[in-house]
């Protein structure tokens, strides 16, 4: 099976996983990404609701959690022995974020959490190979589905350990592992061994805190109503101009991703009939930087959280 990895949106409810099926996004090695369905029923959910305890750390506090963005991380499949690993893969993660525009200048409106959550054993489920079964704290594993790099974790569990600290806006769950791969929807996981993997953090907190759509297209023509997302948008150049709609104000100008900034074709999962703001966003290919209406967008969520 080819190399990749899926972020999804949304998750169905246990008593509904027979039921429904999850968006999910795939992101090749090359950076490029696409779209699947997932049934929920392959999603992992535990057969009870342990009560949970951890060690709450701090990897940085700039402020009270009501004046703050509120992030918290979760380890799985680290062991006691191996909680100083997962701390230091925290800090990296957070450090590579904060590398990308405008989480660079935001830096010090974020409190940062680290919850130890300690595993009984030691990696993840099917990893480095098929088959291959572990004991972790939040049951996570990849080939979820049959898909190779796509992790799941258990959300109910997760939930649970990540109001364990004094706030939490998103929380991102690190796997113990070194094998490029990940997932995204009600939390972003990424392995915490693999740098590649730090790229979809930056992407999905594009979705959740700055609203922003993806980029990328697929082979049809777009038909729906104007997108709701603040990059991407129906309306050509001309049209823009004249309304002053979407990223009029930006139009013309110079963006971190390269280019500038134009309506470009292909956006909101179609290759034609709707536009997005720059030739290659970060939320049209990882390994890129936000385009100037994505920095724009996420500065607004962060500054709406923090007062």
């Amino acid at each position: 099976m080819a190399s990749f990895l899926l972020l999804g949106f949304g998750v169905a409810s246990p008593a509904a996983a027979a039921d429904h099926s999850v968006s999910f996004e795939i992101f090749s090695p090359n950076g490029t990404i696409s779209r699947a369905m997932v049934p929920a029923s392959a999603l992992p959910r535990a057969a009870r609701s342990p009560n949970v305890t951890a060690t709450v750390r701090t990897i940085q506090q700039t402020g009270s959690s009501a004046d703050r963005f509120d992030l918290v991380f979760l380890g799985d499949g680290y062991t006691s022995s191996e909680q100083s690993r997962y701390g230091n893969q925290a800090a990296t993660r957070w450090n590579q974020l904060t590398q990308h525009e405008p989480f660079k200048s935001l830096k010090n409106q974020f409190n940062v959490w680290e919850v130890d959550v300690v595993s009984r054993q030691s990696g993840s489920d099917n990893d480095p190979t098929q088959g291959i079964r572990k004991d972790t704290a939040l049951n996570g594993g990849y080939y979820c589905d049959g898909l190779d790099r796509l992790i799941c974790v258990d959300d109910g569990l997760a939930r649970q350990y990540a109001a364990l600290a004094p706030a939490a806006d998103h929380v991102l769950v690190l796997v113990n592992s070194t094998t490029y791969g990940g997932s995204g929807g009600t939390y972003t996981v990424s392995a915490g061994g693999n740098e590649l993997s730090g790229d979809i953090v930056t992407h999905e907190l594009g979705h959740s805190i700055g609203g922003l759509a993806d980029e990328y297209g697929g082979a049809c023509t777009f038909s729906g109503g104007e997108p709701g997302g603040p990059n991407s948008s129906k309306l050509t150049e001309s049209q823009m101009r004249q309304r002053n709609a979407k990223w009029a104000a930006y139009l013309g100008r110079s963006t971190p991703d390269g280019g500038v900034i134009g309506t470009y074709e292909g956006s909101s999962y179609c290759d034609r009939g709707v536009y997005r703001p720059s030739s290659n966003s970060i939320m049209r290919s990882l390994g890129q930087e936000f385009n100037l209406i994505g920095i724009a967008a996420v500065t607004a969520g962060v500054n709406a959280r923090v007062h």
